[in-house]
This record gives C-alpha cells, structure tokens and sequence, in this order.
C-alpha cells in the first residue's frame, strides 16, 4: 500500500513555545511527576510502536527493550531537532520524521502500537489524528495515552473553555484544556481499556491543563470499514 501524501514540514511552527517548551518540560517532568507517568505509559510495549507529537523526545528514554523501532512524528522543527538528539541516546532505535497528526508518512497496518503523550489538546483536527492512527495501526494493536482534558467539575471546565476560546492556545502552541480524549478515542473506533484519572501537578487548587487520563485502548480486530475514517 502507498504512502500518504507527505504534507510541509512547516506546517506547525510555534518558536516561542518551543523554546521554553524545552526548557520547562525536563524540570516538570522531574517536579511533578511525570517520568514516572511515561514510564507507566510506555510498559510492557513490544513490536513497532509509532508515536504521534514526540516534542523533545522525553519519552525516549523510558521504552523498554522489547521495542524493535521507534518512529516518532513531531512537526515543531526545534522540538524535532531536539528529538533527534534524544534519539541518538535512547535504549531502542528511534526514528524522527517531520509530519502531522492529520496525514502520518506511514503505510497503513504497519505498527503494533501507537502512543499519544499530551499531544490530543493541540492537534488541528482530532478526529482526522484518530481515524488515522487507527489506520497505521494493526488490527488488535494498542493505543497508549497519556492526555490532559475536560476538568469533572462545572466551574474549571467553565474556565477552560473560556481559555480555550481566548489566549490559552496562542499562549501554548495550539494547546486546548477542555478536549475530551476518552470520548474522542472511542469514537474513533477504538475499543477503550483499563485508564485511570490523575492531576498533574499534584495541586491543591486545579489547574486548567492539570486533569489527566493515562490508559489503553484497541483498535478491533475485525469489523467494517470505520465510516469515520477520511
């Protein structure tokens, strides 16, 4: 089968958030916690596993050795320079490629998992980025997700969708708070697995991007064409 049509690698550019993007994320992933949600994330994976807005390649560090390859998917171009370094010192081999979520440069049915970490909140188009994991993905393969969204509660989420429609994505590279990734994966054809919700930080007051969820989901292994599919 073909390859997707390859779209610009320039297509997200967002200097100012990269930059302290990388600078920030080392030191929250220490503080807050969230190595050990990586590293949660990404146990027990095996096969080709492709990985959707790998940023500066934090992830890297905590795939485990029954991986075979690695082919990370980051638009950014300072982040993806970033991430080609963290390649070159990952346990497993991993391979950087520019593109976006919407139009992965992969062939179809070609990776035994798929890993989203915090990416959902500033993909263009969410149901075109599912429809095509559920693509390159095999029938009975993982998606592994680690994603920040919609607040439980009536007031935060009142606020997040006010940020959401004023400065929040300008300010944070195209990020959304108030997306709902649990319900997006499943309705893109995904059958949900085990997930549990957390917040991060560990705050005593919430904040608009702190209400996580971290699980597993399938892609079926047989059934019609997904009509949600573009």
């Amino acid at each position: 089968m073909p390859l997707r049509p390859r779209t610009s690698n320039d297509l997200v550019h967002h200097p100012v958030f990269a930059r302290a993007y990388a600078a920030l994320s080392p030191l929250v992933d220490a503080r807050a916690g969230v190595a050990a949600h990586r590293r949660e994330l990404l146990s027990g994976l095996s096969g080709r596993v492709i990985e959707i807005g790998a940023g500066n390649g934090l992830n890297f560090a905590y795939y485990p050795g029954t991986v075979s390859e690695v082919v990370a998917i980051e638009p950014e171009r300072r982040l993806r320079r970033l991430a080609v370094e963290a390649a070159v010192r990952a346990g497993v081999p991993v391979d950087v490629v520019p593109g976006v979520a919407e139009a992965l440069p992969v062939k179809s049915e070609a990776f035994d998992a798929a890993v989203l970490s915090m990416v959902l909140c500033s993909v263009r188009d969410v149901r075109r980025a599912l429809a095509e994991l559920r693509r390159v993905v095999k029938p009975g393969g993982e998606l592994r997700f680690f994603e920040h969204g919609r607040a439980p509660g009536q007031v935060l989420a009142t606020v997040q969708r006010a940020l959401d429609a004023t400065v929040w994505p300008t300010l944070f590279g195209g990020c959304h708070t108030a997306r709902d990734p649990l319900r997006s994966i499943t309705t893109a054809g995904f059958d949900m697995g085990a997930y549990r919700r957390l917040r991060v930080p560990e705050s005593r007051v919430p904040l608009p991007a702190s209400v996580f969820v971290l699980g597993t989901a399938r892609r079926p292994v047989a059934g019609p064409e997904d009509p949600r599919s573009p």
